[in-house]
């Protein structure tokens, strides 16, 4: 019974292990989409930073279900900021200011989620 419990707790941790792993990957995702996002609001390019700003919002998402405590804080945090991106994203000109600083925002929380 000892063995039983050992190789459950054993089986426990390993698969904790592996869903922290799969939250860090779909988080560095994010930032690295919400960053190519920021960087094509400075330009000006508003499509641009909506097409990478929703891939940023899908990992962000499926970091968001798997993450726990500060992390989950600031992908969810994260999450809104995108959204804010997206939404003044596609109104286009004039819009370009505000939606980078939200794609900005979330930048900020998804590195420090990714501490």
């Amino acid at each position: 019974m000892n063995k039983i419990a050992l190789l459950g707790a054993g089986l426990l941790l390993l698969l904790g292990s592996a869903s922290v792993v799969v939250a860090e990957e779909h988080a560095a995702a994010a930032l690295e989409h919400a960053n190519q996002a920021v960087m094509h609001g400075e330009a000006g390019h508003a499509s641009m930073l909506v097409d990478h700003a929703t891939e940023a919002l899908k990992h962000a998402h499926a970091a968001s279900d798997i993450a726990k405590g500060e992390a989950k804080t600031h992908i969810d945090a994260s999450i809104k900021s995108l959204e804010v991106a997206i939404e003044h994203g596609k109104k286009g000109a004039g819009h370009e200011p505000i939606a980078t600083k939200a794609a900005e925002e979330a930048v900020d929380h998804l590195k420090a989620a990714n501490k």
